[in-house]
C-alpha cells in the first residue's frame, strides 16, 4: 500500500510539473508570439505611416503644382501678346481682363511699368484687373502711396531671366489680401525691359488644404521660411521656421527646419516642449515657388492601438487578417488599374496615330500642286514635334490669284492640333469669298477670339499673289517675316500686329509689294530658327540666311530639301522641340492674256 501511495504521489507530482511546464511553455509561447506580433505590427504601422506621409506630401504637391502650373501657363501664354502690344496702353486692360476671366485661380494681375514709360501717366503707371465682391474690376493702382518700384517682387522680377514666384505678402493696393505673385519681365521690340507682368495667387485656398488631416498636422512654408499654412492659424504669416526653432527644446527641430529651407526631403523624430514625440516627414514643393511642406504624426496617435494590444489581442488578430485582406485587395485593384492604364495608353497611342494621319491629310501634300498652272512653283514641308502639332500651311488658286498662309499655334500636342485644324478650315472658308488678306485675317481673329477659352493664339501670315501682275498683298499677325529671294535676299517688311485669337475686333493692317518673275518667297515657322542640337544651341537666322544665299536660283523643292538637310545635320539626332514648317513659292512668269 505504501508503494502504491508513493507511485501515486510521484505520478501526481509529475503531472503537476508537466502542467506547469505546459503552462509556462504556453505563456512563453504567447509572450513570444505577442512580442513578434508587436515587432511586426510596429514595423508595419511605421511603414504605413511612411507610405501615408509620402502619399499626403505627393497629393499636396500635385494640388499646389496644379494651381501654380495653371497660373504659370496662362501668364506665359499672355506674355508674348502683351509684349507685342506693350506700346498700346489702352489694349493692356483687355488682355489682363481675359487673363483673369479665363483663370479662376488668379485673384488679380497687373503690368507695372518702369518710371515714366508713358510720359502722360507719370512715374507710376500700373494697370490692374482683379476680382472683388462685385466681380472683375479694372483700375490704375500705381501712385506715390503704392510705390511698386520699391517692392521686392518688382525688383526681383526685373533681375530674373524668366518667371519667378515672389515671397507671400499682403497686397494693400490690388487684391487687398495675402497673395503670392508670379512675375515675368516684359520687353519691348528692342529687347529693353519696360516693366513687370504680375499675377496674384490668393493664399486663402491653402486654408482648407493644410492644417489637421486625420490627426496629422500639415505645415507649408515659403522660400524664406514664413509659415503659410498650419493647424494654428495665428502663426500664419506671423512666424518663421527660424523663430519656431528658437522656441523648441529639441535640437532636431532646428535641423529639420534648416533642411526644409534648403529644399531637402527626409524624415525625423522630434519632441515637443510638452515631451510628446512625433514623426515628421518633409519635402520641397516641386516647381519654382521655393516652398516646402511637412506632415507630422504624433507618436501617441500612431501607436495608440498597439499599446492596447494586450487587452485586444483577439481584435488585433482580426485586424491583422483584415489588413492583410485589404492589402491583397488593394494590390489586386492596383494591378487591375495598371493593366487598365497600359491598355488606355495603347489606345491613346493608336488614336494619336490616327489623329496624326487625319491632320497631315488636311495639309497640301501633292507637289507640284497645280500641274496646269506654270506661273508659280511651290513646295512645302511640315514635321511635327509630337504625334500631332500646331503648325500649318495652306494655299489655293482663285480668280488668277494664289491665296496662301503659314501659321504657328502657341503650345504643342492635341490642343494645338485642334486650334490648327480650326484655323486651316477658317482660312479655306473665308479666303473663298474675300480677296484682301487683312480682311481674311480680321474675320479669322474674330472667330478664334470668341472660342478661345484656353488663351491659345496663333501667329499667322496670309498672302495673296496676283499671278498676272506679280502684286503681292499680305497681312501679318505676329509671325516670322518671310524672306524674298530675288535680286537680293531680304525679309519682307512687316507691320506690328497681335497674333490671331488674342483680342476680338483687332484691325489688321494690309501691306503690298511687287515681285518680279524668278523671285522666290520663303515662309517658315520659328521651329526652323529655334531648332536645337544636343547642347541646346539654336539653328538661328544666320544659318538660315546662309542657306538661302547659297540657293537663290534653286527651285522650291531643292531649297526646302537643302534647308531641311542642313537643319538635320545641325541638330545631329537631338530630340525635336518644336514643329518645323517651311513653304517656298517661286513666281515664274505672268499670265499671257
Amino acid at each position: 500500500m505504501k508503494i502504491d501511495r508513493t507511485v501515486k504521489h510521484w505520478w501526481q507530482t509529475l503531472q503537476a510539473r508537466s502542467g506547469m511546464a505546459i503552462l509556462l511553455v504556453a505563456a512563453l509561447s504567447v509572450q513570444v508570439i505577442a512580442a513578434v506580433q508587436y515587432i511586426f505590427a510596429r514595423d508595419g504601422i511605421r511603414d504605413e505611416v511612411n507610405r501615408r506621409a509620402r502619399s499626403e506630401l505627393h497629393v499636396k504637391n500635385l494640388e499646389i503644382q496644379r494651381v501654380v502650373g495653371d497660373v504659370e501657363t496662362a501668364v506665359g501664354n499672355m506674355q508674348w501678346a502683351l509684349e507685342r502690344s506693350i506700346a498700346h496702353k489702352d489694349s493692356i486692360y483687355g488682355v489682363l481682363q481675359r487673363l483673369v476671366e479665363n483663370n479662376s485661380e488668379i485673384r488679380g494681375c497687373a503690368v507695372a511699368f518702369e518710371p515714366n514709360y508713358f510720359a502722360k501717366e507719370g512715374r507710376w503707371f500700373e494697370p490692374y484687373v482683379g476680382r472683388d465682391s462685385t466681380g472683375i474690376v479694372s483700375r490704375q493702382i500705381g501712385s506715390s502711396q503704392h510705390d511698386y518700384h520699391q517692392a521686392e517682387w518688382y525688383r526681383t522680377a526685373l533681375a530674373a531671366d524668366g518667371g519667378l514666384w515672389s515671397e507671400p505678402y499682403i497686397d494693400d493696393a490690388g487684391s487687398l489680401t495675402t497673395v503670392c505673385s508670379y512675375t515675368l519681365p516684359l520687353h519691348d521690340r528692342q529687347g529693353r525691359t519696360v516693366g513687370v507682368l504680375c499675377c496674384d495667387l490668393s493664399l486663402d485656398w491653402l486654408t482648407d488644404r493644410f492644417g489637421l488631416q486625420d490627426n496629422a498636422a500639415m505645415i507649408l512654408a515659403s522660400r524664406e521660411g514664413r509659415i503659410l499654412a498650419c493647424p494654428d492659424k495665428t502663426q500664419v504669416m506671423q512666424v518663421t521656421l527660424q523663430e519656431a526653432s528658437q522656441y523648441s527644446n529639441d535640437s532636431m527641430v532646428g535641423h529639420v527646419n534648416r533642411a526644409m529651407l534648403a529644399g531637402d526631403s527626409g524624415h525625423a523624430v522630434v519632441s515637443g516642449n510638452d515631451g510628446e514625440k512625433g514623426y515628421i516627414y518633409y519635402a520641397p514643393v516641386e516647381g519654382n515657388t521655393g516652398w516646402s511642406m511637412a506632415v507630422i504624426f504624433p507618436d501617441k496617435d500612431i501607436y495608440a492601438g498597439l499599446r492596447r494590444v494586450g487587452s485586444y489581442l483577439t481584435i488585433f488578430w482580426i485586424f491583422c487578417l483584415l489588413l492583410l485582406a485589404f492589402i491583397i485587395w488593394r494590390t489586386v485593384v492596383n494591378v487591375r488599374k495598371l493593366q487598365a492604364v497600359s491598355a488606355e495608353k495603347e489606345r491613346i497611342g493608336s488614336e494619336l496615330k490616327i489623329a496624326s494621319g487625319i491632320q497631315m491629310g488636311m495639309l497640301p501634300k501633292t507637289f507640284p500642286p497645280f500641274p496646269d498652272c506654270d506661273e508659280v512653283e511651290m513646295h512645302g514641308m511640315l514635321v511635327p514635334a509630337k504625334e500631332v502639332g500646331g503648325d500649318l500651311f495652306d494655299f489655293h488658286l482663285r480668280d488668277g490669284s494664289l491665296f496662301f498662309c503659314v501659321g504657328d499655334v502657341s503650345g504643342k500636342g492635341v490642343p494645338a492640333s485642334l486650334v490648327m485644324a480650326v484655323s486651316r478650315s477658317l482660312f479655306r472658308t473665308i479666303s473663298a469669298r474675300l480677296d484682301s488678306p487683312d480682311q481674311i485675317m480680321t474675320q479669322m481673329n474674330d472667330a478664334m477670339s470668341e472660342m478661345n477659352e484656353s488663351s491659345m493664339f496663333i501667329t499667322l501670315f496670309i498672302g495673296v499673289l496676283d499671278l498676272q501682275t506679280g502684286a503681292l498683298a499680305y497681312s501679318n499677325a505676329g509671325h516670322c517675316p518671310p524672306v524674298v529671294l530675288g535680286s537680293n535676299v531680304a525679309p519682307l517688311s512687316l507691320d506690328a500686329n497681335i497674333p490671331v485669337g488674342v483680342m476680338p475686333s483687332w484691325q489688321f493692317s494690309l501691306q503690298q509689294t511687287f515681285i518680279t518673275p524668278g523671285t522666290l518667297v520663303f515662309l517658315y515657322t520659328d521651329g526652323l530658327t529655334e531648332a536645337e542640337n544636343a547642347v541646346h544651341g539654336q539653328f538661328g537666322e544666320q544659318r538660315m540666311a546662309e542657306v538661302l544665299q547659297a540657293n537663290t536660283t534653286a527651285s522650291p523643292h531643292q531649297l526646302i530639301d537643302q534647308m531641311n538637310a542642313t537643319v538635320q545635320h545641325f541638330v545631329d539626332g537631338a530630340q525635336q522641340s518644336d514643329d518645323l514648317t517651311m513653304l517656298a513659292i517661286k513666281y515664274v512668269k505672268p499670265l499671257n492674256r
